[in-house]
């Protein structure tokens, strides 16, 4: 009688289990997630492939793409998202490849991410550089010259990315074409030899972002120090951006916003999902954090996974609600 009624509550819980399967809102939908070649963007992406597993999509694993193909691939539905939209950095790529009339994009997933110009502290403290076209003297220039070729050495950004149009621009707009090197190509590599050269008590300059690791090893204000510039000048979709902050300081660039961007029409079929990405948000310390611990080695795979697993159990109660809430979409 007694296995009798165990085997019962056995089967009367196994049954509860496949109905609560069923009635996941993404049972039989594949998701396609893309992010750059950034490995840094793993983690934010891994965190939104893991709720949507929790709503039953079958996630597939993450395709590495240049941004611009990122978003054409999203805009013509054989990828479903990206959780890396810069806005307004990459408003000319997002409108290129169809705009709102091709992509979901509601909510803020990071916000306050930074970036600019920097040099080392010994240098700007010893020859007075607080802004970045001081570099138009050809005296300082050459203090950041790596190659003998006479001009600064800017470790700059991966053709690409959105930034190195920006760069490309203001070394115009600020008359620095015959001074300053903007220097392209791998970005961890370059920064890797730019680290090496500070370390040597060398003189160094170069574009960073947060979320990144860089800042945790060249801290700004004890190593180095943002340079600003003389006039807010933007490219683009960007042009009427203002970049002065409200206090008169003027780094170049806005602070920006990372968004979940999605394949529009997927999105409207997917109503759990939409509100998802609408929800989920991300503070950007945690993960300048996470990519502090990438740089420090723990950047397999399995780690990874295991900051994605480790950020979700000290925010359980912020996580289920997204789900709850995404869960409460689908009805």
């Amino acid at each position: 009688m007694r296995k009798t009624i165990l085997l019962a509550a056995t089967l009367t819980a196994l049954a509860a289990t496949q109905v609560s399967a069923a009635d996941l809102p993404g049972k039989g939908v594949t998701v396609k997630p893309v992010q750059s070649t950034i490995s840094e963007e793993t983690f934010q992406t891994l965190l939104v492939s893991r709720a949507l597993e929790k709503l039953g999509y079958t996630v597939e694993q993450t395709n590495e793409v240049d941004y611009n193909v990122g978003y054409t691939t999203i805009a013509a539905g054989d990828a479903t998202f990206i959780a890396t939209n810069w806005k307004p950095l990459h408003d000319d790529m997002y409108k290129a490849a169809g705009g709102d009339a091709k992509f979901y994009r509601a909510g803020t997933y990071v916000q306050g991410a930074a970036q600019g110009y920097l040099i080392d502290k010994k240098t700007a403290e010893k020859y007075h550089i607080t802004r970045i076209d001081q570099l138009k003297d050809p005296r300082l220039a050459k203090l950041f010259d790596s190659n003998g070729d006479g001009k600064a050495d800017m470790t700059g950004c991966t053709p690409g990315w959105g930034c190195e149009a920006v760069i490309n621009h203001q070394i115009k707009a600020f008359e620095l074409s015959n001074t300053v090197e903007h220097n392209q190509g791998n970005y961890a590599a370059m920064m890797a030899d730019t680290i090496s050269r500070f370390k040597a008590g060398k003189p160094v300059l170069y574009y960073t972002w947060t979320p990144y690791w860089v800042s945790d090893v060249l801290v700004p204000g004890r190593d180095v120090v943002w340079l600003q510039v003389p006039f807010t000048s933007m490219p683009g979709e960007q042009k009427n951006v203002e970049t002065k902050l409200p206090n008169g300081a003027n780094y170049g660039f806005p602070v920006n916003s990372m968004h979940i961007v999605a394949n529009k029409a997927w999105a409207e079929k997917n109503p759990a999902a939409a509100k998802l990405f609408s929800e989920m948000k991300l503070p950007i310390a945690d993960i300048n954090a996470q990519n502090s611990r990438m740089h420090q080695g723990q950047s397999s795979e399995d780690a990874i996974n295991a900051h994605v697993d480790g950020w979700i159990k000290a925010h359980q109660a912020e996580f289920d609600g997204w789900i709850k809430d995404a869960m409460a979409a689908a009805k």
